[in-house]
């Protein structure tokens, strides 16, 4: 980590900022908060942004950031941005496109870093979850490796500067990684991780590969209905972390944060609330000694909160 900047180095030479700012919010969160939270977390020195076209708030995201360059307070150098590749944009002649299109919103010329979603490729047009009717999901047939290949194609022309992946397994990552001709590895694999799902099997994957693994829902989850099971348990009620919260003065969710960060994993931290967004850029501020990171390892149950009802039976 290169403590100056709170960064790492990616296998392409570029480097990205430990602690991200998540900006994916449920559909009656009114769009305007992107905009304003946005700006919150730069000013409060979040240089990490992680957004996606699903998320449906690049055009405010995007403002929040053209403004606070405007003001001075960053240049677009001092900005990581991160946008997603979606599933219905997965034949090779789409990514680019798919890309496009966010840049068009973000009113950007590049983003830091591009992703590809999910592994899974839906029917192509204006839904984001194409359904028959049945109400079952449309499901579309593209090679993995061929979507990559376009990706690197993005990466050439000078629209992502970075590529990678999230919500791949071990096996779907060896799919790229073992391709013939391949020109750039994933530099990312973003992923659900928190201390109720370490994926400590993956990270050490990843890191053997020189692939750095982003979390997300790091703090749990936002708990819509939509995508995460209402039954599941929730992590920063958990004793065991409210113990250790009590024990540095911090919050259960810096708690959280700082484990991941002591992991080597990146991770990105979602709020609305200034208050919070101020709180969470104190992960830099303390250190969990081995102890403590032994006690968090343990709370590892494997329990997925984004259960993904869409994908099931892909």
């Amino acid at each position: 980590m290169d403590p100056k900047y709170q960064r790492v180095a990616l296998s392409d030479g570029h480097f990205i900022p430990v602690l991200g700012f998540g900006t994916y919010a449920p559909e009656e969160v009114p769009k305007s908060k992107a905009l304003e939270s946005t700006k919150i977390a730069i000013d409060a020195g979040f240089r990490h942004i992680d957004s996606a076209y699903l998320y449906n708030n690049e055009e405010e995201v995007g403002l929040a950031i053209r403004s606070k360059i405007a003001e001075g307070t960053v240049k677009r150098e001092d900005i990581f941005y991160t946008s997603k590749l979606w599933c219905t944009f997965h034949r090779p002649e789409l990514v680019r496109p798919g890309l496009e299109e966010s840049l068009k919103k973000l009113q950007l010329d590049y983003v830091d870093l591009y992703i590809i979603h999910f592994p899974t490729a839906l029917k192509p047009g204006e839904e984001i979850i194409p359904t028959d009717e049945h109400g079952k999901t449309i499901f579309d047939t593209v090679d993995i490796c061929a979507t990559w290949e376009a990706m690197e194609k993005c990466k050439d022309a000078g629209l992502a500067k970075s590529i990678g992946v999230s919500n791949f397994n071990r096996r779907q990552l060896e799919m790229i990684l073992n391709k013939p001709g391949l020109k750039y590895k994933p530099v990312c694999n973003q992923v659900e991780c928190h201390p109720y799902l370490n994926q400590s099997k993956l990270l050490e994957f990843c890191k053997s590969k020189g692939i750095v693994l982003v979390a997300y829902s790091a703090l749990g989850s936002h708990r819509e209905p939509k995508w995460v099971d209402q039954s599941s348990p929730v992590l920063l009620e958990d004793p065991v972390i409210g113990a250790l919260a009590k024990k540095h003065k911090r919050s259960p969710a810096l708690i959280a944060l700082r484990y991941q960060l002591q992991r080597g994993v990146v991770v990105l931290a979602k709020s609305f609330t200034e208050k919070r967004i101020k709180e969470n850029i104190q992960i830099f501020e303390f250190t969990l000694p081995p102890d403590d990171m032994k006690v968090l390892d343990g709370l590892n149950r494997n329990v997925r909160y984004i259960t993904d009802e869409y994908i099931k039976g892909y």
